[in-house]
C-alpha cells in the first residue's frame, strides 16, 4: 500500500470531487468563490493523489460518493463532508445546524442526488482544468511529490 508521507499542503482541508461530474465541478467553483482565504485545496477522485488518499484512509481507491472532505487526518463523506465544507464558507455558517439532522435523513437526500448527478447535471469526458491563477489550490497541479 502506498503511504502518504506528509499532510497535504500545510494541513489545509482537501476536497476530493468527481472530476468528470458537472455538479461536482460546479460545487468546487462555488467553494472557490466563497473561500477568499483559500483554505480549501482540491483533488479529483480520479487523480493519483485522490486514489492514494482514499486507499490510505479507507482501504479502497474508489468510493461511490462524489464529494469527500479530508481534514485533520480524517475522511468525511456524503452529507457530512458537504455540510462541513459549507459552514466554513463566507455567508454559509448557518448550515452548521444541518449536522443536527440525523445522518440517515441527510444521506438519503445526498445519495439521491449523487446517484442521479450524471443524468440530471451531465458528465464531462475529462476532468475540468483550473485556470493558471487557481492551479496552486489543486494538489495534482501544485504538489507532484506524492
Amino acid at each position: 500500500m502506498t503511504t502518504l508521507t506528509r499532510a497535504p499542503l500545510n494541513n489545509s482541508p482537501v476536497i476530493l470531487y468527481d472530476g468528470v461530474c458537472n455538479l461536482c465541478n460546479s460545487s468546487v467553483q462555488f467553494v472557490i468563490r466563497r473561500d477568499p482565504a483559500a483554505r480549501f485545496r482540491f483533488a479529483s477522485l480520479q487523480s493519483s493523489y485522490g486514489r492514494t488518499l482514499l486507499k490510505e484512509y479507507t482501504g479502497e481507491e474508489n468510493l461511490p460518493g462524489s464529494f469527500i472532505l479530508y481534514e485533520e487526518g480524517k475522511i468525511y463523506t456524503r452529507s457530512t463532508a458537504a455540510i462541513k465544507t459549507l459552514y466554513r464558507l463566507r455567508g454559509w455558517g448557518w448550515t452548521k445546524i444541518l449536522l443536527y439532522v440525523p445522518a440517515f435523513l441527510r444521506n438519503f437526500v445526498y445519495d439521491l442526488i449523487a446517484k442521479n448527478r450524471y443524468s440530471w447535471f451531465g458528465k464531462k469526458e475529462s476532468c475540468w482544468l483550473p485556470s493558471p491563477n487557481l492551479q496552486e489550490r489543486f494538489i495534482d497541479w501544485s504538489d507532484q511529490g506524492i
